[in-house]
């Protein structure tokens, strides 16, 4: 059985350099986070460079400016709450959220949504350093390898070190450029940063691009779901579940629609094809330079983004290790994983030849469809089944209440996985594409998320019915009894 508690505690009310905790629990006496720092870390999360080229999805289907802004905002309001649900879970648990899901797939069942949610991460940093690459080779004619290499490095030190310095770093970087992009926003909506039309497409509305341009922003915050409660699981457990989620909530969709509306505008009244070069050229229109900072500190953000991306993945890892054949969680666990995957998505980003735009909606569309039926599943069972009521301890035993392959929540999540094939549209990826029948039918319209998340949770519940509460019960106590935590992982009101 994993430790659930580390050999090496910190001190409390201090912080190692490098920090302790892995896949492990967080007992009280470490619990150093503070509410405020989650607004801004999940602004930042989205206040950088991969937003922009969301914006540039619905104008390169034909989708008008104000329609874009429209489907952008519907589309991150959907995705982000259930990142903002997901949040609320670290608070209660103290644990990662891809342990937590052991309740619901079992100890060794979980790897099968783990693979999902590895894809994620490394999809994320690939499609991250291709747009870093082109970019900043677009802005300042900057070396792509170099840069590459630069990133992963600098991604994979701010992982090694961990939760806290991951937190300090986005907070210096919002105190940065926030000021930087609320200059150049001034300057478009003023008419100072250009504009007037630069393309010769005639922008309107059809439902493929409006569902095209909603699903690519919804997929954006449903990608944190895996890992949103990681960032969480310090705070004490008494925090207010409704103050993490709106803290969450706030940070992660209002820069996710700032930027996006900001890089369907560089699309459509620039003519922009690279989101960085388009930001420059808006910001030095404003005054000398401006451009030329916003771009560079949105750059800066997305590599401290792919940090918190290797940071996840780590956890993802060593999650799906421990459920194989269980381990110590130790630091040097935690580097070699951190650096194994750095190489592994830099290599991989290497052979990506496809201009940003393109990757950007194909990553995301791949992330969506995977990650859906998983977190329908987790959802459901937290906030309709088990009511944020679980054994900690038996998650970290395969002879705990959970079982080593729970059947409900792998059927469930394959049923929802596969009512999404017929309605999936897929982009181009390399040659290959795919539509499916049902999808052709509804003129090619993107709704297999929504098929995926219905089904999913209507299974989940349904197969459900059938748990016994009452041992469940017995085992929370026992858990408790021997977490030594006195109920403090308990839900908090709501």
């Amino acid at each position: 059985m994993t430790n659930i508690k580390s050999s090496v505690p910190a001190l409390k009310g201090s912080a190692p350099l490098i920090e302790v905790r892995s896949i492990d629990w967080v007992p009280e006496s470490e619990r150093h986070g503070k509410l405020w720092h989650q607004a801004p870390l999940w602004f930042l999360g989205n206040f950088q460079y991969f937003s922009i080229p969301i914006g540039f999805i619905g104008p390169s289907l034909g989708l008008s400016l104000g329609w874009t802004i429209v489907a952008s905002i519907l589309g991150i309001g959907v995705g982000t709450i259930f990142m903002a649900f997901h949040a609320s879970q670290g608070p209660t648990m103290g644990l990662p959220q891809m342990i937590q899901s052991r309740a619901q797939f079992g100890y060794r069942g979980v790897v099968v949504p783990l693979i999902a949610t590895l894809f994620t991460y490394l999809a994320f940093n690939v499609a991250d350093t291709v747009l870093l690459g082109d970019g900043l080779m677009s802005s300042f004619g900057w070396n792509p390898t170099a840069i590459a290499v630069i990133a992963a490095l600098g991604a994979a030190a701010l992982a090694i070190f961990g939760h806290d310095w991951l937190h300090k770093a986005f907070r210096v970087l919002l105190y940065i450029s926030f000021p930087l992009m609320t200059i150049l926003t001034i300057g478009v909506l003023t008419g100072s940063a250009g504009g007037g039309g630069h393309s010769t497409i005639q922008y309107g509305f059809t439902w493929g691009a409006f569902m095209a341009q909603f699903a690519a922003s919804a997929a954006y915050n449903i990608t944190y779901a895996p890992y949103v409660s990681d960032y969480s699981r310090y705070l004490p457990s008494k925090t207010k579940s409704r103050s993490v989620i709106a803290a969450v909530f706030f940070g992660a969709s209002s820069s996710a629609i700032w930027l996006i509306a900001l890089g369907a505008w560089l699309a459509i009244q620039l003519g922009a094809t690279d989101g960085l070069a388009g930001l420059q050229l808006a910001g030095n229109n404003v005054f000398i330079h401006l451009g030329d900072a916003a771009a560079l500190f949105s750059a800066l953000a997305l590599a401290a983004t792919m940090g918190m991306n290797a940071y996840g993945g780590m956890l993802t890892v060593l999650t799906t290790i421990d459920s194989i054949r269980p381990i110590n969680p130790t630091r040097k666990a935690r580097v070699i994983t951190i650096l194994v995957l750095t190489v592994m998505w830099y290599l991989a980003a290497s052979l990506i030849s496809s201009d940003s735009v393109t990757t950007v909606f194909s990553a995301l569309t791949l992330m969506l469809y995977l990650l859906v039926p998983w977190t329908a599943t987790n959802l459901t069972d937290y906030f309709f089944v088990r009511k944020g009521h679980y054994a900690i301890a038996d998650l970290f035993s395969t002879k705990g209440i959970y079982g080593t392959w729970s059947w409900r929540g792998l059927l469930a999540f394959a049923i929802g996985l596969a009512a999404e094939i017929p309605f999936m549209v897929l982009p181009q990826i390399g040659s290959w594409t795919y539509t499916g029948p049902l999808a052709n039918l509804i003129g090619g319209v993107d709704i297999a998320w929504l098929v995926g998340l219905i089904m999913t949770s209507i299974a989940y519940v349904i197969f459900s019915r059938s748990l016994d509460r009452n041992i469940e019960h017995a085992a929370e106590a026992r858990s408790e009894h021997q977490l030594g935590h006195n109920g403090q992982a308990t839900p908090a009101n709501t």
